[in-house]
């Protein structure tokens, strides 16, 4: 560990808003601390957008094989759960007079670890740490589950320590105080973080600030993940923080347009060549970061160094393209199989085809801008092949969802009559664009602007990343539902636990988006390597009238900006770089376009463009003269349940006495006679009742419930006996926080459905259930948060046709439910 003196003097930096402030005083502390204190300084303009408390330090000069530095945070508000127990008037300085729980709010998510100092005696502490607003608790397998425990003494200071790394994902902390024999004071709560040196050289502003927090609060997701050596993909320690290849495809998208740390980004690639997790589809998202990379730097050395490797995992997907492997993984929505636990089908099949088919094509192209004209054309022969024997079915695109699609319209073949039939039938539905997991949802952006549907595309980065922020969330998440701010209670509440495991809210595979907006509502991207030549073409859909921002480039950064309203751009072209600068005439007759206020030259584009071509290196101004008024794309779309909210409802009351009121088609009682020995009388209109990853759902019978009340009264005639079990989760094996039913209906009437839960031991249970299509998996119905069933609980809502519920685990030691009701 890093220990220049005993006493380690830590830069202290105290966020009194969104923005952090510069450090204000140092504090010494007894705690060795693992790395040097921050070298970057506050000399880079203030972010307000941003959550990043390190925004506007730069460093004096990055390297790639830079070791970490620390800097220290202190809490923005801090509560007590007895006011009376506290004295909270000075936060640096809290007086604690009898037991309590002391709550802190760092305002962001950071990579650190809590620290505080204490010099009163025999005072007995633990200390916890969470990115939501409970004490965490994650799966077996990670060094310390249970995000509490007693911190380590250093003389008078005390340091939370759940790993050998020391760092979490914090933004709450708790200090328990379990006894004391005096008043004790608290003194400099704090959180001690750890950045990889990196400077934000990218940058993006519009005239919505939700996108403008968007693109900063990516970026910041990704700063927290870098490691010394390469790029982490989650910041709790729950046993799977090491370097996921396909993740990192994502997060090196975002470090691309916010940092441009290239030789960081290098090494990762190298890091990463040799991995594909086991996935399929990884080993193609990574020669796609290869891709991505040599676009942004024109790095024809490490291309050339790379591409045997490259290769060897093209050929192996036109090895396999007609029987493929087993897939392992594409992704945590259900109409991908839900992860890793049934991917093996149609539609995420035909997604990696199209994936493949795309990645030919692109390796293609970059081999022929590298002058290797026998890899472009082999790899150019491997796509035409693939689509031609796809067209052999005309109506090709009729059997795709929506991952399908997205990769077929990212592949790049499909004919205008394709395209137009692609967004007709899959991108059409608001709820059903979107992914669960923010990281497939990247791929979705980018098919929507290839089909031109940039107002689709911005309802779609609001209803996931804009979800995101209202949930509460400084970074991003690995999973979200915009149904989940509907069921919160507060700002960062506990999130859904799923078949991802127990969610992490700052996962860097869910900043794509970032890329996304500089490239596409800011719109520079490079047309050749290296950006020595780029196109600024920004699109300005819904109510976006002004943008502006940087792109990093080798060069220097491309900084461009446009405002519609007051008719006037600009341009920053780096040294060695051509341009064109387009402006949009949605609305607008447009008349003279002024370039450094001389009458220029412009052409129309097919969509509709003014375009400026072969503008040189240097700043430059850009008016223009129009009438009308600028209407940009807007698409008036909601999203819309087949089962809303509405059409639920909760039954406290009714307990164990169901018959006369639930179960009059048929029913399920869980473990009723013995764990596992269900009582089932299956509905005449249900064909089968089936427990799809049956070896992951547990089942208890409760044995001592036979006078209880929430205890189901027997099913048999004449037989007043009450009994209870349960199907639960295996909590807390990883990935087996959720268990599904599917209920395969003969018809598709209407009936109602009743899941009764009971939290039998009073345990804090707080479960979630989801509705799905059984045969498509689409989202039938926002998530349902089921609270305070330690009395039992009836949830009831109607449905139709085959639909699967997925139960999951949100707090408390699983998910349990009783029975299942059919009226």
């Amino acid at each position: 560990m890093y220990t220049p003196t005993r006493l380690t003097a830590i830069a202290l930096l105290f966020a009194t808003s969104l923005q952090a402030q510069p450090p204000q005083r140092m504090v010494r502390s007894q705690i060795p601390e693992p790395y040097p204190v921050l070298t970057a300084t506050p000399s880079g303009e203030a972010v307000p957008e941003s959550p990043d408390p390190l925004v506007r330090y730069r460093w004096a000069k990055v390297s790639p094989d830079d070791g970490l530095e620390i800097y220290t945070v202190f809490p923005r508000q801090a509560t007590a759960s007895n006011p009376e127990a506290a004295d909270l008037g000075d936060p640096r300085r809290i007086t604690v007079s009898d037991v309590c729980d002391l709550m802190f709010d760092f305002g962001q998510v950071n990579a650190g670890w809590l620290e505080f100092d204490c010099d009163t005696p025999d005072v007995a502490f633990e200390a916890s740490i969470s990115e939501f607003n409970e004490p965490a608790v994650f799966n077996a397998g990670s060094e310390h589950p249970v995000k509490t425990a007693v911190p380590a003494r250093y003389g008078n200071s005390f340091r939370l320590e759940l790993n050998r790394e020391l760092y979490e994902g914090v933004r709450f902390g708790w200090i328990h105080v379990r006894s004391l024999r005096k008043p004790a004071v608290i003194r400099n709560v704090r959180l001690v973080c750890q950045t990889k040196p990196v400077n934000y050289e990218g940058w993006f502003d519009c005239n919505d600030p939700q996108l403008t927090r968007i693109w900063y609060t990516g970026a910041y997701t990704v700063r927290l993940n870098l490691l010394k050596d390469y790029f982490g993909a989650i910041l709790m320690e729950r046993s799977d923080r090491h370097s996921w290849t396909g993740d990192a495809y994502t997060a090196q998208a975002a470090a691309l347009a916010a940092f441009g740390n290239f030789p960081f980004i290098r090494k990762n690639l190298l890091y990463t060549s040799t991995q594909d997790n086991g996935i399929a589809s990884y080993s193609l998202y990574w020669v796609l970061s290869l891709l991505d990379y040599y676009n942004y730097t024109g790095d024809a050395e490490t291309l050339a160094l790379l591409t045997e490797n490259a290769c060897r995992k093209l050929d192996a997907a036109y090895d396999h393209y007609d029987t493929l492997p087993r897939l392992w993984f594409y992704g945590w929505d259900e109409r991908l199989g839900a992860g890793f636990e049934a991917p093996d089908f149609r539609e995420p099949q035909t997604a990696y085809r199209m994936l493949a088919i795309g990645t030919w094509r692109q390796f293609a192209t970059a081999m022929r801008q590298a002058g290797n004209r026998e890899l472009a054309g082999k790899y150019e022969r491997y796509a035409d092949e693939k689509t031609e024997a796809l067209r052999r079915d005309p109506r090709w695109y009729e059997g795709l969802g929506l991952f399908a699609a997205t990769d077929a319209a990212n592949a790049g073949f499909a004919t205008p009559a394709e395209r137009e039939a692609l967004l007709a039938r899959n991108f059409s539905d608001r709820l059903q664009r979107v992914s669960y997991s923010p990281f497939n949802q990247y791929f979705v952006l980018q098919a929507l602007a290839s089909l031109g549907a940039y107002d689709r595309a911005l309802h779609t980065v609001d209803d996931c990343w804009g979800g995101q922020l209202r949930y509460g969330a400084t970074t991003f998440f690995e999973v979200f539902r915009p149904s989940w701010n509907d069921c919160k209670l507060s700002d960062n509440d506990a999130p859904v636990n799923n078949q991802c495991g127990y969610t992490s809210l700052t996962h860097p595979w869910s900043a794509g988006v970032t890329k996304w907006l500089s490239e596409e509502v800011l719109g520079i991207k490079p047309q050749l390597p290296g950006f020595v030549r780029f196109a600024v073409k920004p699109r300005l859909a819904g109510s976006l009238t002004r943008v502006e921002g940087g792109v990093p480039t080798p060069r220097g950064i491309a900084r461009a900006s446009l405002d519609m309203t007051a008719r006037r751009g600009s341009l920053t072209v780096p040294e060695g770089s051509e341009a064109e600068f387009c402006i949009p005439a949605d609305g607008l007759r447009i008349g003279t376009i002024y370039l450094d206020g001389k009458p220029c030259a412009a052409d129309r584009t097919d969509d509709g463009y003014y375009r400026i071509s072969g503008i040189g290196a240097g700043r430059h101004a850009i008016r223009f003269d129009a009438e009308g008024e600028f209407r940009p794309l807007q698409t008036q779309e909601e999203i819309a349940y087949r089962i809303p909210a509405e059409k639920f409802s909760e039954d406290a009351a009714t307990q164990g006495d169901w018959q006369d009121k639930y179960g009059s088609q048929g029913y399920v009682l869980f473990s009723y006679d013995t764990a596992g020995a269900h009582r089932v009388k299956q509905p005449d209109r249900i064909r089968s009742i089936v427990y799809a990853n049956y070896d992951r759902m547990g089942h208890v019978h409760y044995a001592d419930a036979a006078g209880d009340p929430r205890a189901l009264r027997s099913d048999r005639r004449g037989d007043g006996s009450r009994s209870l079990g349960a199907i639960v989760t295996r909590d807390p094996v990883a990935c087996w926080q959720v268990m599904t039913v599917d209920l395969d209906a003969r018809d598709t009437q209407p009936y109602r459905i009743s899941l009764y839960f009971a939290d039998y031991e009073r345990a804090g249970r707080r479960s979630a259930f989801e509705v799905f299509d059984l045969r498509t998996k689409e989202l039938l119905a926002p998530v349902y948060m089921v609270r305070d069933y330690g009395e039992g609980k009836y949830v009831t809502f109607e449905a139709s046709g085959s639909v699967r519920i997925r139960i999951c685990q949100v707090r408390g030691p699983n998910a349990a439910c009783s029975g299942i009701f059919f009226d």
